[in-house]
């Protein structure tokens, strides 16, 4: 059945049946489980991704990349 037709159907119920209905639908989706992804895996490998061997940029040569980036957007 379509989504439309289970609309139609639902919108000839009485205001009663619409709320029992309703209770029917909130009952089942409670007694469903909610997998949650497990978070921390995906932490660590994104992590594994970032790692490098380089040092971190100081704050004088992150300020020369930002102006390079300047430079070339805005001038050229």
């Amino acid at each position: 059945m379509l989504s439309q037709d289970i609309k139609a159907q639902v919108l000839k119920l009485t205001p009663s049946e619409r709320l029992s209905l309703i209770s029917v639908i909130i009952e089942s989706l409670q007694d469903t489980t909610v997998t949650q992804p497990d978070r921390s895996g995906a932490i660590r490998r994104m992590r594994g991704l970032l790692k490098t061997e380089q040092s971190a940029p100081t704050d004088e040569e992150v300020a020369a990349m930002l102006e390079e980036r300047r430079v070339e957007k805005f001038l050229q």
